[in-house]
């Protein structure tokens, strides 16, 4: 029965029976060496990895921990990251996540975090819990003998230059460079030094770690714009190479540094195809090469998932090209940040504030999350029937207020 399996917190010595559930949900060997564990219990918070336990077992996982989230803009807010998700096979349809993400998500609101975020590996679990899908990722593959690019090329023109370096100086530079990148990019979201550990193998979760290269570039006056981690395969046959490149990531806060990398890799001798790995849908690739055609997508899915948890604060931290006003009636099943609301935006700010006003849009909480960083369109929505336009024009209105100008991405995996 439900009731008999217990929700809570793990303490520090249930953690290895918290991993044991989590890599058997995952589908992954369940055992773990003392290395292994070691490893993984820097990923330790009390209070943010609840287990569900039938008896000494458990059978579900759930963690969760601080991270920052960009805004339309640049602003950036508290945001309650959620990862780990796992039920056991014996226990599933019990409920036990429901009472999981309930349980994380009233904390995250008491803590006055502004928003949850998680990135789904399946598409219909979230949104009955107020998640809605608000990036996308794209991945090329790019045909590097149809690019048009010169066989010869041998560096940037720009005065820049490409170095290959190892881990730990991606340790150095890279927290730095992600840092300015983040700022300016709506749905990034922040990394912590783990991450970098892990990126670069000074920490290790599994045993299997395959060390990839990581190539810098530096601009004319030596400043770090750009950073690409890959690996390679070695495929030959009929005496001639068929090697791929497969990006990791690529981070540049330039288009110059982005071009630079690109072609870096495409003149790789032997490499006659690129993986770009996880892109934004609208990212300047495949106009980077002489012939965009090269690159085909690949790969095209929703990403960065996003749960509003303070109405007020998510649409005011934001900004809004145009001047409009809106009175939105949010539906929250769970009770955490539904009601009606007047936003008054302009490009000079923003003031949110509930109200008795007669509404004009009718949506719920996990479509106002799809349309608050600007990937989705209010008009498609209403034509898909998620969004119920209470006064005529107050779609197209909206529309045209909430968009950006270019479309959010999440760089990262959490």
């Amino acid at each position: 029965m439900t009731d008999a399996v217990e929700v809570r917190p793990i303490t520090e010595t249930e953690f290895a029976d918290w991993q044991r559930a989590l890599k058997t949900g995952f589908l992954q060997h369940p055992t773990l060496t003392a290395d292994q564990l070691d490893a993984r219990r820097r990923q330790f918070v009390p209070g943010r990895l609840l287990g569900a336990f039938d008896g000494p077992r458990c059978v579900a996982t759930f963690r969760s921990f601080a991270q920052e989230l960009t805004a339309v803009g640049g602003a950036t807010l508290p945001a309650d990251a959620v990862s780990n998700v796992t039920v056991t096979p014996t226990h599933r349809r019990r409920g036990l996540l429901t009472r999981m993400m309930s349980q994380d998500l009233a904390a995250a609101k008491e803590r006055g975090d502004v928003v949850a975020t998680l990135i789904a590996a399946e598409y219909r679990i979230y949104g009955r819990y107020g998640f809605g899908p608000a990036t996308t990722l794209t991945e090329w593959t790019i045909d590097v003998s149809r690019t048009g690019l010169d066989p010869r090329w041998s560096g940037p023109g720009d005065g820049g230059r490409i170095d290959l370096v190892d881990g730990e100086d991606i340790r150095k530079l890279g927290p730095e460079l992600h840092e300015r990148v983040r700022r300016s990019t709506p749905g990034a979201v922040s990394l912590s030094e783990l991450s970098w550990q892990l990126r670069t193998g000074a920490v290790r979760f599994d045993s299997v770690w395959t060390e990839p290269y990581f190539a810098v570039y530096r601009s004319a006056t030596g400043e770090v714009e750009g950073i690409v981690s890959y690996d390679s395969d070695d495929n030959w046959h009929d005496k001639q190479p068929h090697n791929t490149a497969d990006v990791r990531w690529l981070l540049a806060a330039t288009p110059a540094a982005e071009r630079a990398l690109w072609h870096y890799l495409c003149s790789i001798d032997w490499i006659t195809k690129v993986k770009s790995g996880w892109r934004s849908p609208d990212d300047l690739l495949p106009h980077h090469l002489p012939d965009p055609r090269a690159a085909r997508i690949t790969t095209q899915a929703d990403w960065l998932w996003v749960r509003i948890l303070d109405v007020v604060r998510a649409l005011e931290a934001r900004t809004y090209d145009r001047a409009g006003s809106l009175v939105l009636d949010v539906v929250d099943r769970q009770g955490l940040a539904g009601g009606r609301f007047r936003l008054d935006a302009s490009p000079e700010g923003a003031s949110c504030t509930p109200t008795t006003d007669t509404p004009e849009l009718t949506l719920d909480i996990a479509e106002l999350a799809s349309v608050w960083l600007g990937d989705q369109s209010v008009t498609r929505l209403h034509a898909l029937g998620r969004v119920r336009e209470e006064r005529v024009g107050a779609v197209r209105e909206a529309d045209a207020l909430l968009r950006a100008s270019g479309r959010p991405w999440c760089p990262d995996i959490f």
